[in-house]
């Protein structure tokens, strides 16, 4: 079995203040950063790590060779990501000595796919394959009506959210995720409660609060609390979570197992600077359960 990830790939520009700067400051940063980021890189990596097979399905610059290496090195499988003239997207990322971070995103590479570059990706895909999407890149209902063709598991990430987007992609939507801004925003845009949301499944992921995993066919609803720990820098926290429960699922693990390596696995993240490159192990997110308890 093998998850796609149909995903941003940027280089991540962190630069860690005293404060978060507001309109019109100019602040110095206490030192800076550049690792690999992306909501796709950081869910591939995760869940690599997490160890399910992995195709990455994306576009870099020529600036952008040095993140296929490590991509690859984290195990992922990087042989659909093209090299394209537009430059590797990038964010810059402000972090606050409280772990509270401040993000603007320039696209890139990121929105120059082509499709017959995924349709090329998925020549060999099968029903018990998973595909991950989220709002990064181009081509995302285009993406996810070919995997709905060919039966995979769709997961997708309501991020960045865009009321529209979303609208597209839910017909294809095995597992729509969100967290709770994106839940209300979805909620208004349809004027409708996320009950009545039309996908099999919900997963509403909570901060420090946890997550709720939502049978949208029966209404039954599954509590994940999160580890306390006194995070470092909560940038990817979320794709991390995103990227271990794909892979739970993918590796046939019930939903509550899932979500609970999951947590663990973003735990672990939140206490590391970075984003892809802070991903955790499977080892040491089963090291991490055995210390919990």
């Amino acid at each position: 079995m093998t998850i796609f990830n149909l995903g941003s790939i940027n280089i991540d520009n962190f630069y860690y203040l005293s404060h978060l700067p507001k309109a019109g400051e100019t602040l110095s940063s206490d030192r800076y950063a550049k690792m690999l980021g992306g909501k796709g890189a950081n869910q591939s990596v995760a869940a690599a790590r997490a160890g399910s097979e992995t195709c990455h399905i994306g576009a870099i610059g020529k600036d952008g060779a040095w993140c296929l290496a490590v991509l690859s090195d984290a195990g992922v499988d990087v042989s659909h990501v093209a090299v394209v003239p537009a430059t590797t997207g990038h964010a810059n990322i402000c972090v606050d000595r409280e772990a509270e971070n401040m993000i603007v995103l320039v696209p890139g590479a990121n929105h120059e796919l082509e499709l017959s570059h995924i349709e090329n990706a998925f020549a060999q895909a099968s029903e018990d394959d998973t595909l991950i999407l989220q709002n990064e890149t181009n081509l995302v209902k285009e993406t996810a009506q070919l995997a709905r063709a060919k039966s995979l598991r769709v997961i997708y990430s309501a991020a960045p959210f865009d009321a529209q987007a979303v609208q597209d992609v839910l017909p294809y939507c095995d597992l729509l995720v969100m967290n709770e801004v994106e839940a209300a925003q979805l909620s208004d845009a349809l004027d409708i409660a996320t009950k009545e949301i039309d996908v099999p499944a919900v997963l509403i992921t909570r901060g420090s609060k946890g997550a709720v995993w939502r049978d949208q066919r029966n209404g039954r609803e599954i509590l994940s609390p999160a580890f306390a720990v006194i995070p470092v820098d909560t940038t990817g926290a979320g794709d991390c979570f995103i990227g271990y429960v794909a892979s739970g699922l993918d590796l046939g693990l019930p939903v509550e197992d899932a979500l609970r390596r999951a947590s663990a696995a973003s735990a672990i993240q939140v206490t590391r600077e970075g984003t892809a490159e802070a991903m955790p192990t499977a080892d040491e997110v089963s090291e991490f359960l055995i210390d919990q308890g």
